[in-house]
């Protein structure tokens, strides 16, 4: 079982600009798809963006060419690059590690961090 412990979370303006990173420890496969994923108040966790073994990524539609998700294997670490941030991204921010090559989200697989909160508010 994997442990991923998310930081970089925090208040940023409209526009403005913040870096997610995710540290994974213990039982991790380097075949791993990592993903993030986010919850805003009274709604349901939604995938933002994943990244698999070979660093093909998908994002969802509303950050699509503001987000970059990337990765380094070798620190067992993901990263979500938020630019232009808007205040409906809003949420608590959380890690997935799901082994295997994925394309889509999955809320009930992998290992979860414990979230990091993001706040866009001017």
């Amino acid at each position: 079982q994997a442990q991923l412990v998310e930081s970089g979370g925090g208040l940023a303006q409209p526009g403005g600009s913040l870096r997610l990173s995710c540290a994974a420890s213990g039982t991790i496969s380097s075949w791993t798809t990592m993903g993030w994923y986010r919850q805003a108040p009274g709604k349901q966790r939604e995938m933002v963006a994943l990244i698999t073994p070979i660093g093909s990524t998908t994002y969802t539609d509303s950050v699509k060419g503001r987000f970059i998700i990337s990765r380094d294997n070798a620190k067992k670490a993901v990263y979500l690059q938020m630019n232009s941030l808007k205040p409906e991204d809003t949420a608590v921010y959380y890690c997935n590690a799901r082994q295997g090559v994925h394309a889509t989200g999955d809320l009930l697989s992998g290992s979860w961090g414990q979230g990091t909160q993001v706040t866009v508010s001017s």
